[in-house]
C-alpha cells in the first residue's frame, strides 16, 4: 500500500511551511556533494548484495505504516553515501543517498538503539540539536507539520515537536521528530570549480531505530531521499521555486565514481518513457525484451502494471530480479550457444569459469519500454567477475527471493550503471542513455543560463576515499534570493 499523498491544501500550507522557514542566503549557484560507493562490484563476500536486496525488497514490496502523509520509506542500506555538514558549529554525517525514499534524516543523540560502530570504517556522529545554534525543534503546530499531516493534531501544543514513525513490513523501523538546521555544501561557481554554500533543511532528527536500521554492519548516520513524496529534500526545494523537480545520476563501475545531479542534465541527451502514475516508486511500463537480437516470446500478463507487478527503476537496489518465466527464457538465450559450460553455486550466485571476453561470447539484452525507449544491458553488466576467468550471474530469480516479487521487474543498479539516467518528475518521465560516466557532463544552471561542465574525477579528487572513487551530488538551482532544503 503506498503512503497517502497530501492533498492540495495540505500541499499549499506545506509550501507555506517552506517559504516560511527559508533564511535569506543570496541567489546560489549550484552546489556539490561528494558521494561514495559502499560495495564494491567484484571479489569479497558477494552475499553481501543479495542479503542487502532481499532486505530491500522486502520493504519495497511489502505494506508500511506510515503515519506521514507522503512520506515515503527509507529502503535497504543503499549503495551510495555523501558527506554532509549540518549545524552551527557544522559537524559531518555520512548519509546514504536513496531513489527509493523521500525524507532527509539522521540519528540523534536520543536515539535509542542506534548503531556506535560501522563496518564501514567511518566514524558515526549523532546529532544534537541543542549542540548546534542554528538548529531548532518543529512543533506540531508550525505550519510543515500542519501540512504534513493534512491538519492540526489533536492535543498539539506549541511544546510539542512534530514527530514522525516509519515501520516497514521487514521489522525495520525509524522514528524521531523534524527539526530546522543550516547544511553546508560545496556550490559549483564553473567548469569544475565551487565554492562553500549553506542553506536552512528541515528533516528528521532519529530518536529511535529498530531492525536493519540498528545493526553496525553497513551502518551510516541516516538518509537522504530523493522519493516523489511532498517531504522530500528535492520536493522542498521544488516547492520553494529553488529547483526544477529533476535528478539524475551516471554511476560508474568501470573506473568508480560519478556524477548525481539535480537540475537539467543538458549534455548527453536522453529519451524518456512516461512514470506510471500514483505509484509509490519509480514504476514504468514495459514492452518487451530482447536477445541478442531476438523478442523473447512471453505472456503479455508479464507486462501488466499494477501492484506487486510491473516494472520499478531502484538503483538502490544491487542486483536486478525477474519473474521465473523471464528469468528462465532469458537464461536459456543467453547461453543458447554454451551449452558445454559447467556452472557452480558460489555464495547463492550461480558462476562459472570463462578464459575469454563475455562481451564477445554472450548476447545483449534489451529491455524495451513505453515511448520508443531500450535499455541495453551488456554481458560485463549483468555478469560480474568474482576471480579470476570466474563470472557469476547478476540477474536473479524473483520467485525465489521474494513471494510477493515474483512477478516483478525489479532493475537494480547493475543495469543502470555506466547510463545517464534523469529522473523528470515535472514531466512525470524518466530516462537514460549510455554514457562514460568518468567522462564530462554539463548541467544548465537557472540562474545565469550557462551549461557548467562538470566531470566527477576531477571535482573529487581533493577527497580521498577508501572505497573507491567519489560521486559528485550537483545541486543545479533556479533563480531565487534565498535557498532552503
Amino acid at each position: 500500500m503506498a503512503p497517502p499523498s497530501i492533498a492540495p491544501v495540505a500541499a499549499a500550507l506545506l509550501l507555506a511551511a517552506l517559504l516560511a522557514l527559508a533564511s535569506p542566503h543570496g541567489a546560489s549557484a549550484n552546489g556539490v556533494f561528494q558521494v561514495h560507493r559502499k560495495f564494491t562490484r567484484a571479489g569479497g563476500n558477494i552475499t553481501v548484495h543479495l542479503a542487502h536486496d532481499v532486505s530491500r525488497r522486502g520493504r519495497l514490496l511489502a505494506t508500511a505504516d506510515v503515519p506521514l502523509g507522503g512520506l515515503g520509506l527509507p529502503t535497504g542500506s543503499g549503495l551510495y553515501y555523501t558527506k554532509i555538514e549540518i549545524g552551527t558549529p557544522p559537524k559531518q554525517y555520512h548519509v546514504q543517498v536513496d531513489t527509493g525514499s523521500d525524507i532527509l534524516w539522521v540519528n540523534c543523540i536520543s536515539c535509542d538503539k542506534c548503531p556506535k560502530k560501522s563496518g564501514l570504517g567511518i566514524d558515526l556522529v549523532l546529532y544534537d540539536p541543542k549542540g548546534s545554534s542554528s538548529g531548532s525543534t518543529v512543533s506540531c503546530e508550525q505550519e510543515f507539520c500542519m501540512a504534513t499531516y493534512g491538519s492540526k493534531l489533536p492535543g498539539c501544543k506549541a511544546s510539542i515537536p512534530c514527530e514522525y514513525s516509519v515501520t516497514y513490513g521487514d521489522g525495520s523501523s525509524t522514528a524521531g521528530y523534524f527539526v530546522t538546521d543550516s547544511l553546508q555544501y560545496n556550490q559549483v561557481s564553473g567548469d569544475g570549480q565551487t565554492k562553500y554554500g549553506n542553506a536552512n533543511v528541515t528533516f528528521g532528527c532519529g530518536a529511535q531505530q529498530g531492525g536493519d536500521l540498528g545493526s553496525t554492519s553497513q551502518a551510516l548516520d541516516g538518509i537522504v531521499g530523493f522519493g516523489e513524496s511532498n517531504t522530500s529534500m528535492l520536493s522542498q526545494l521544488a516547492a520553494a521555486g529553488e529547483v526544477k523537480k529533476i535528478f539524475s545520476h551516471c554511476l560508474d563501475t568501470t573506473s568508480g565514481g560519478g556524477i548525481f545531479a539535480i537540475g537539467d542534465v543538458v549534455q548527453p541527451k536522453v529519451k524518456t518513457t512516461p512514470l506510471i502514475p500514483n505509484m509509490q516508486h519509480y514504476n514504468v511500463k514495459m514492452k518487451s525484451i530482447d536477445v541478442g537480437g531476438t523478442a523473447l516470446q512471453l505472456p503479455s500478463h508479464i507486462f501488466e502494471t499494477g501492484e506487486k507487478k510491473g516494472t520499478i527503476i531502484d538503483s538502490g537496489t544491487t542486483l536486478t530480479y525477474l519473474p521465473e518465466l523471464v528469468y528462465k527464457d532469458v537464461m536459456a538465450k543467453i547461453f543458447e550457444k554454451h551449452q558445454d559450460i559447467t556452472f557452480r553455486t558460489i555464495q547463492d550466485f550461480l558462476c562459472f569459469n570463462y578464459h575469454e571476453s563475455v562481451d564477445d561470447g554472450f548476447p545483449k539484452i534489451v529491455f524495451h519500454f513505453e515511448g520508443d525507449l531500450g535499455l541495453n544491458v551488456y554481458p560485463h553488466d549483468y555478469f560480474f567477475q568474482n576471480g579470476d576467468d570466474l563470472y557469476c550471474f547478476g540477474l536473479q530469480d524473483g520467485g525465489l527471493q521474494s513471494k510477493d516479487g515474483k512477478d516483478m521487474v525489479l532493475l537494480g543498479d547493475l543495469v543502470l550503471s555506466n547510463k545517464v539516467v534523469v529522473y523528470d518528475l515535472e514531466n512525470h518521465v524518466i530516462g537514460w542513455t549510455d554514457y562514460n560516466c568518468s567522462s564530462t557532463i554539463k548541467v544548465k544552471d537557472d540562474k545565469t543560463g550557462s551549461a557548467y561542465a562538470v566531470n566527477a574525477h576531477n571535482i573529487s579528487s581533493a577527497s580521498i576515499c577508501q572505497w573507491q572513487k567519489s560521486l559528485i551530488l550537483l545541486l543545479a538551482t533556479m533563480v531565487c534570493s534565498y535557498l532552503i532544503f
